[in-house]
C-alpha cells in the first residue's frame, strides 16, 4: 500500500514541477544553512573530555584587587590566570590529587639531519602530573617523573606529528632532541593529541588556535633556561624588573593552572585551602582587599571564559530562524497544492477512502519533498562546511566537518521538518466534504 501512495505522490509532484521545485529549494536552503551552522557550533561547544571534565577544576586568586576592576565592567571575577609566585606556591603545597601549572612556549627544534632547517614548534611547559590529569594518550613511552620535575631534568614529550617529522614516526624514546640549542631526552610520544578546545590552557590559547601542541617540557626546566612565555600576559601595573625574570617577580598573570579533585569533599577542602592561602598572603602584606577567590569545574570555566564564540551562537539562531521561515513557506505551498486537489479528494472520499488514507497519501508526498530537499541540503551543507572559512577565523572554521552523523541528521531534519510543515495542509485536505465537491462539479 505504501508503494501505491508513493506512486501517487510522485505523479502529483510531476504535475506541478514549478511548485515542487520551490518547495525543494526552500527545504534545501533552510536545512543546509541550519546544519552548516550546527556543525560549527557542535565543533566549538562540545565537552573536550566528557568522562572527566566534572573532576577538573581551575582555581583563581584575586592578586590585583580593585586595580583589576577599573575597566568599567561589572565583572568582579579575579584574573583568569596566575602570577608566578602563586602558581609555584600552589604546586609546592600540592593540595589536589593531581595538578599542574603551565604556560605556552614556542621554541625551535634542530632536526637530527644537519641539512634541514630548524623547525619552529609550539607547546607547553608543564609539570609531570599534567599527563595523567588530562588523560593524554601515549603512543610510545610516558611522561616524566616527579623526581625529574624536581631535578629540572632536560626531558621532553613529543606529539605524534613532530615525532613523524623528526624520526619518521618511529619509537624515539631515549633519543635526543636539540631544543633552542640544548639537548633534551625524549621520554614519551603522544598519539597525535590535539584536543579542541584546548581546555587545559584557555588562558594562553583562547581555547582555539591554529598552533599545535608539538612539545611538552618540565615547567621549572623552562623557567631555568629562560624559555619565554608565548601566551597572554596581563598586568595591573608595569613590572619593576625587566625581561623574563622581571615577569616572574611581578604580579602579571600568565600561567594557567588546573587541578583534579575527585569528589565534593575534595573540592570543599581545596576551596578552603585557597581561602586560607589568600588570608596568609594578606597577613603577609601582599593583599589589602577582601577575599575573592574562585574554583570552577571545567564546564563552568569554559562557559565563564566564553570559549564558544558568540558569533557561532548568533549564526545558529539565525540559521534556525531561516529554517522556520522556509518551513512556513513550504506549509503554505503544500496547503495551496493540496486544496487545489479538493475535487480529487472528494471523489476518493465518496468512493469510500477513509480520512486516514488521505492523511497517509499527503504525508507521504510531504516526506518525498523533504527527502529530496534533504538531498539538496546535503550538497549545500557540504559546500557550507567547506566555505565557513570565509566568515569565521581559521582556528574555528577548520573544526567544522561533515561526518556520517551530520549527514544522517541533515536528512532526518529535512524529512521530519517537512512532514511537520505538511501536518496542517494534510489536516485541511482530509476535512474536504465529498458532497460539496461532487455538487460543485
Amino acid at each position: 500500500m505504501l508503494g501505491y501512495y508513493v506512486d501517487l505522490a510522485v505523479r502529483s509532484l510531476k504535475r506541478s514541477p514549478g511548485l515542487t521545485v520551490l518547495m525543494i529549494l526552500a527545504i534545501g536552503f533552510g536545512v543546509g544553512a541550519s546544519m552548516t551552522s550546527y556543525s560549527v557550533f557542535r565543533a566549538v561547544s562540545g565537552d573536550p573530555i566528557p568522562w572527566k571534565s566534572s573532576h577538573l577544576y581551575v582555581p583563581q586568586i584575586d592578586v590585583w584587587g580593585p586595580k583589576g576592576h577599573q575597566d568599567g565592567s561589572n565583572n568582579n571575577d579575579p584574573p583568569d590566570a596566575m602570577d608566578y609566585t602563586d602558581a609555584v606556591a600552589l604546586m609546592r603545597d600540592h593540595r589536589a590529587k593531581l595538578q599542574s601549572a603551565m604556560y605556552r612556549v614556542s621554541p625551535s627544534i634542530v632536526p637530527p639531519d644537519a641539512s634541514k632547517h630548524p623547525i619552529n614548534v609550539g607547546g607547553h611547559a608543564v609539570y609531570s602530573e599534567f599527563f595523567p590529569m588530562v588523560d593524554a594518550p601515549f603512543k610510545y613511552g610516558s611522561g616524566w617523573s616527579a623526581a625529574e620535575d624536581s631535578q629540572r631534568a632536560a626531558v621532553v614529550v613529543l606529539n605524534g606529528d613532530i615525532n613523524q617529522k623528526l624520526f619518521g614516526g618511529q619509537n624515539s624514546v631515549g633519543k635526543t632532541v636539540n631544543i633552542d640549542g640544548k639537548d633534551y631526552r625524549v621520554v614519551g610520544v603522544l598519539d597525535n593529541w590535539n584536543p579542541k578546545p584546548v581546555f587545559f590552557d584557555v588562558v594562553n590559547t583562547g581555547g582555539f588556535t591554529t598552533g599545535h601542541e608539538d612539545v611538552f617540557i618540565p615547567f621549572q626546566r623552562a623557567i631555568d633556561v629562560g624559555m619565554p612565555n608565548d601566551g597572554n600576559t596581563n598586568c595591573s601595573e608595569i613590572p619593576k624588573g625587566s625581561g623574563f625574570v622581571g615577569l616572574q617577580q611581578s604580579s602579571c598573570v600568565w600561567i594557567a593552572y588546573m587541578a583534579e579533585l575527585d569528589d565534593k569533599a575534595a573540592v570543599t577542602a581545596y576551596h578552603d585551602y585557597l581561602d586560607a592561602y589568600f588570608r596568609d598572603q594578606k597577613q603577609a602584606g601582599r593583599f589589602s582587599w577582601p577575599l575573592n577567590n574562585r574554583l570552577r569545574d571545567l564546564p563552568a570555566w569554559l562557559d565563564s571564559e566564553h570559549v564558544v564564540p558568540s558569533d557561532t551562537k548568533v549564526s545558529l539562531l539565525v540559521a534556525l530562524g531561516l529554517l522556520v521561515v522556509c518551513l512556513v513557506n513550504t506549509a503554505g505551498l503544500l496547503l495551496a497544492k493540496f486544496l487545489r486537489r479538493s475535487s480529487e479528494i472528494g471523489v476518493r472520499r465518496a468512493l469510500g477512502a477513509p480520512r486516514l488514507a488521505i492523511y497517509t497519501q499527503f504525508l507521504v508526498e510531504a516526506a518525498i519533498v523533504g527527502l529530496t530537499g534533504g538531498a539538496l541540503g546535503l550538497l549545500l551543507t557540504w559546500g557550507g562546511v567547506h566555505g565557513v572559512s570565509w566568515v569565521l577565523p581559521k582556528e574555528i572554521s577548520t573544526l567544522a566537518r561533515l561526518d556520517v552523523g551530520l549527514l544522517a541528521l541533515t536528512l532526518l531534519v529535512a524529512v521530519v521538518a517537512t512532514m511537520l510543515a505538511g501536518l496542517y495542509p494534510t489536516f485541511r485536505a482530509s476535512r474536504v466534504q465529498p458532497a460539496l465537491q461532487l455538487k460543485s462539479n
